[in-house]
């Protein structure tokens, strides 16, 4: 089981509650954000900063500062995205494209390949990219996201054939659950439907610590 935990984007949402659910558990947990410092349950927590996962430099100084730490992650999940405001793909300006691309896509390969070079040292740890239903099929309007996260279930693909016997990557697509994205997406009534992110990280809690190196490559899901 893990005993070190790395989740990005936990100013909110998934990632917020993820990282609250380690903590509860007596998990060491590092988190980083762009918004960390409004968040006061993580302000007494050692290992968390605000950061852009953009920010690549940023990141590899971060793992190494929690690496001098003796803080090695045997479970790095790349949580931080965004959704582009829906329309057309030809109203959709490239600088908003680039910011989805950005953070959903490169956002992943800073995380990963911050975190990477300890754990290839240790030769275990598991590595998970948040992917979404909209990885794994399209609808109108949500073209970049879509885009984006196809590509992030190719990343981890491919990483998962180059990872050493012990370890593993996955594509893990958390189903429906009522955040700001999922607002902005299909509105805050319907939304509203949706599980809380706190009763769905309950449960996925115990599910992301149960990986292992059998999952890896594999897309998976998990829904409350």
């Amino acid at each position: 089981m893990a005993k070190k935990v790395v989740v990005t984007g936990c100013s909110r949402g998934i990632g917020k509650a993820l990282a609250l659910g380690f903590l509860e558990r007596g998990i060491e947990v590092a988190g980083c954000s762009r918004q960390l410092p409004d968040i006061p349950e993580f302000q007494s927590e050692p290992f968390f900063r605000s950061l852009d996962v953009k920010d690549d430099h940023g990141m590899n100084l971060w793992a190494q500062q929690l690496s001098d730490q003796g803080f090695t992650p045997d479970l790095v999940i790349a949580n931080a995205g965004i959704l582009n405001v829906r329309a057309p793909l030809w109203e959709i300006s490239a600088q908003e494209f680039g910011e989805v691309i950005d953070i959903n896509v490169k956002g992943v390969h800073h995380t990963f390949s911050a975190f990477l070079p300890a754990m290839l040292q240790r030769k275990s740890g598991v590595l998970v990219g948040l992917s979404s239903g909209w990885g794994r099929s399209t609808s109108p309007e949500v073209g970049p996201y879509c885009a984006s996260k196809f590509a992030v279930e190719g990343l981890v693909g491919s990483l998962a054939q180059e990872l050493p016997h012990g370890m593993a990557a996955v594509a893990l697509s958390p189903g429906v659950v009522h955040t700001e994205m999922l607002c902005r997406a299909f509105g805050s009534s319907e939304a509203a439907h949706a599980v809380e992110p706190e009763e769905w990280a309950r449960s996925a809690v115990d599910f992301l610590l149960e990986l292992g190196a059998s999952d890896s490559g594999r897309s998976l899901s998990f829904q409350r």
